[in-house]
């Protein structure tokens, strides 16, 4: 094995938390296009316990992107979501803010409305004895499947502390965040301060969030 190939890719030695055996965890380094530099960390146990996890590795200024949705044509605009992406919609009070299980994923716009689309009805599932609740969202599913099918404007906001989440299209609108903005962002991940021995840890479990 050359230099390079032991910087992609390395073993560590730890304790199982379910057993306690030793557990073996694999890294392995990868190129992602729209992601950059990203870390695969894997381990397995005898005893059935498993973990998987991908690291994004790059980080960039913080950045803000807006697009206003008003067609079927803005519904193709390529999305990229990084584990640290927070997803507004104003018009509709939603925020999808990340948590310790968030996902990072390629797709348009049309892609993240059926991914809100969907939890926002298995929350309104829940809260049937809410007559309140219950009715705001199924006004909020209304008008995702209005928007999905391209007969309601809307904007869609997408804000990463490190820089790993865009929309592409000849229409958004970008900008940098200021560090005060982008300090208040929920990131979903271990963060490591390169200026200080603390480390924080950002574990929301509440990804999908509504307000009104």
């Amino acid at each position: 094995m050359n230099e390079e190939d032991s910087c992609q890719h390395f073993v560590t030695r730890s304790s199982c938390p379910l057993c306690h055996k030793e557990l073996l965890i694999s890294w392995q380094s990868d190129e992602i296009p729209y992601f950059g530099e990203v870390m695969y960390i894997t381990a397995a146990c005898d005893c059935s316990f498993r973990f998987a996890d991908t690291l994004i590795l790059s980080q960039k200024e913080p950045m803000r992107y807006e697009l206003l949705v008003e067609n079927l044509e803005d519904l193709n605009s390529r999305v990229v979501r990084s584990t640290s992406g927070t997803i507004r919609i104003p018009e509709l009070g939603i925020d999808v803010e990340p948590g310790s299980i968030s996902d990072s994923y390629v797709t348009n716009i049309e892609g993240v409305l059926d991914r809100i689309l969907s939890v926002v009805i298995t929350a309104t599932k829940w809260c049937e004895d809410d007559e309140e609740r219950h009715s705001r969202g199924l006004e909020v599913q209304k008008a995702l499947e209005e928007i999905i099918e391209g007969l309601r404007p809307v904007t869609i906001v997408i804000e990463d502390p490190f820089g790993n989440s865009a929309i592409i299209s000849d229409k958004v609108k970008s900008c940098v965040l200021p560090s005060e903005e982008a300090d208040c962002l929920k990131t979903g991940m271990i963060v490591f301060d390169t200026n200080s021995s603390e480390m924080e840890l950002d574990a929301s479990d509440s990804e999908h969030r509504l307000t009104e």
